[in-house]
């Protein structure tokens, strides 16, 4: 039996012992204040200084605001969505292709008509059977009211109509809300239309070209809209797809510069991104399916070939 001087002594040392202590992940404010820092730097390069009604900002190949200018006195134009829509019209037919059978499609048989009075229909017949041909509605035969090849699908427009529907559709490039309309995706702190500096058009890189293209548009913040058009091709509805146009593409940016060959060569290969110059701008490239407010990328140089435009 134990002396309880001993239970005692027992009893004293384990409470002396302190309990082990849990251990605790340590936090890592270093880490924390690094990503406050990213943070931090992210929204100050968004920071951008306001402009002014007609003006836009200047971006160089790297995002950053390089200066402000004023935009030319054609974006001041009247927004006439009648004239664009008459204007495109207008551009895809006279782009139309006419079609229609051959003059003596249906009629190459050797028919008779029995006449009245046989009990049997008054349709024409193959010569010395009951199958009947070349009428419309019989089997081989012709059709009824065929698409005429020689039908003129061409509308004319006046001049004079088809630079203010151009115009107009100018003026449209410079509204977010139009922009945004069509669906287009672009920062909320970029002015439109976007300009860029001249050096996109100075710039050959020996290998890679399309990959320097997507760094320029990952910089402006557009590469966006180039997804969605990339994500919104799709297989055509109807006979088409048999005819040599089996998908659809939605459009993306336009591109205007001086030197549209070498450009090319950065942004053509992208989904949906066209590749212009200034003397190419008309309602239907500005205003796809006679919808204005594309997103529109100018160089400073195209830019000042607008200037001498009259509104």
């Amino acid at each position: 039996m134990a002396d309880p001087e001993e239970k005692k002594d027992a009893a004293g040392s384990a409470e002396a012992e302190p309990a082990p202590k849990r251990r605790r992940r340590a936090s890592k404010p270093a880490k924390a204040a690094k990503a406050a820092k990213a943070t931090k730097g992210k929204e100050e390069k968004r920071e951008t200084p306001a402009v002014k009604a007609g003006q836009v900002h200047v971006y160089s190949l790297d995002g950053d605001v390089v200066k402000t200018i004023d935009l030319p006195t054609v974006f001041r134009s009247d927004i006439r969505l009648d004239l664009i829509r008459r204007a495109v019209t207008a551009f895809q037919a006279n782009r139309r292709q006419p079609y229609g059978p051959g003059i003596g499609a249906g009629m190459r048989h050797s028919v008779r008509w029995s006449g009245k009075g046989h009990g049997v229909s008054r349709v024409p017949r193959l010569r010395g059977t009951m199958t009947g041909a070349q009428a419309p509605g019989t089997v081989g035969g012709r059709r009824a009211h065929p698409p005429r090849p020689d039908t003129v699908w061409a509308k004319k427009i006046n001049e004079h109509e088809r630079r203010l529907a151009r115009n107009a559709a100018l003026a449209a490039l410079k509204d977010p809300q139009m922009v945004a309309s069509r669906g287009h995706r672009f920062p909320d702190d970029v002015t439109l239309p976007v300009v860029i500096e001249d050096g996109i058009e100075t710039l050959t890189p020996e290998s890679g070209a399309t990959r320097e293209g997507l760094k320029i548009l990952n910089h402006l913040g557009l590469m966006h809209d180039v997804e969605r058009a990339k994500d919104g091709r799709h297989i055509r509805a109807g006979r088409g797809k048999m005819r040599g146009r089996r998908y659809r593409q939605p459009r993306s940016v336009l591109v205007v510069v001086k030197e549209a060959r070498t450009v090319r060569r950065l942004l053509g290969n992208l989904p949906g991104v066209e590749v212009v110059s200034p003397a190419a701008l008309n309602a239907e490239v500005l205003a796809p399916g006679g919808d204005p407010g594309r997103l529109t990328v100018f160089s400073e140089g195209a830019l000042e070939v607008l200037r001498s435009w009259p509104p």
